[in-house]
């Protein structure tokens, strides 16, 4: 965990010299687009913030009232996350609404774009180095940061060709205004998103398809012919996984070889699913039927 701690603290550092840089080239151009783009960068600060504390919290062992461990912690930072961003997009949306009402003259785009793409190079290595260590570590709240960053990088993207066209044709100013509505709405889909997640996450939505496929798979393949299984449940609180489910084994097993058989298909299913917690019920096969 001390790799996704460098990385929350990476992303905090990284939107402190952005918001400096973004804020800059809006002074510097007045343009409202730009504006938006510094605007985002303060909800990044924030949500590296919100991230930080969530994994600090995260890190804690489990205790007697948090007997499954604090993991779900970082699906409050995500979700916290994701209401910043809608906040964000309705103050983006607002100010170019206005600007088109009271349209300003653009000064000095040439400057301005430059600190503008300064800050969308720092953020874009920031976000590549956070997906990186998201994936190693399956951290949602990193992940939903470097997203977070992402997306503010082809806004920038986005922003910087669009006053590129401004710039050499003056009379296209309206597109400043557009652009910012246009990241209103993008920032908007993104900060869904991240809520829709967080809400699964915090509802103990069952582990992807794919995953309960293979842990389905990996049961069957430390299963003798004279038993099975059934009524598995998933869920997944940060990157701890929960699987449970009953085997069915014959009446006559003893206690010694059935706690061996579920140490094997233990043992298979954390060897392959990263951060699995494993419960098993043991049941007599001639005395159970399957249920759901």
């Amino acid at each position: 965990m001390r790799a996704v701690r460098r990385m929350a603290y990476l992303s905090i550092a990284t939107s402190l010299a952005t918001i400096v840089l973004k804020f800059g080239a809006y002074f510097l151009t007045g343009s409202v687009s730009l504006w938006s783009d510094a605007l985002e960068s303060l909800v990044n600060l924030a949500a590296g913030l919100v991230a930080l504390g969530a994994l600090m919290v995260a890190e804690q062992p489990a205790d007697d009232r948090h007997a499954y461990g604090h993991d779900k912690a970082e699906y409050f930072a995500s979700g916290v996350e994701g209401a910043l961003i809608l906040v964000a997009a309705v103050s983006i949306i607002w100010s170019a609404v206005h600007r088109f009402v009271e349209p300003q003259p653009l000064m000095r785009l040439g400057p301005g774009l430059v600190v503008a793409f300064l800050a969308g190079a720092a953020n874009f290595a920031t976000a590549r180095m956070m997906l990186r260590v998201a994936r190693q570590h399956d951290s949602i709240t990193i992940e939903a940061d470097a997203k977070h960053l992402l997306t503010d990088v082809w806004t920038s993207v986005g922003i910087i060709g669009g006053l590129l066209v401004v710039m050499a044709m003056p009379q296209w100013a309206i597109l400043d205004p557009l652009m910012a509505i246009a990241v209103g709405i993008h920032i908007i889909v993104t900060g869904v998103s991240l809520l829709r997640r967080s809400a699964d996450g915090l509802m103990d939505v069952a582990l992807p398809a794919v995953e309960v496929k293979r842990a389905e798979t990996l049961i069957r393949t430390e299963l003798p012919a004279d038993s099975s299984f059934h009524a598995l449940r998933t869920r997944k609180a940060g990157a701890r996984r929960f699987l449970e489910f009953h085997l069915l084994v014959p009446g006559t097993m003893s206690v010694v070889d059935s706690h061996a058989l579920c140490d094997r298909i233990e043992a298979t299913l954390t060897a392959h699913l990263a951060r699995a917690q494993v419960t098993i019920h043991v049941e007599p096969r001639e005395t159970q039927e399957p249920h759901s």
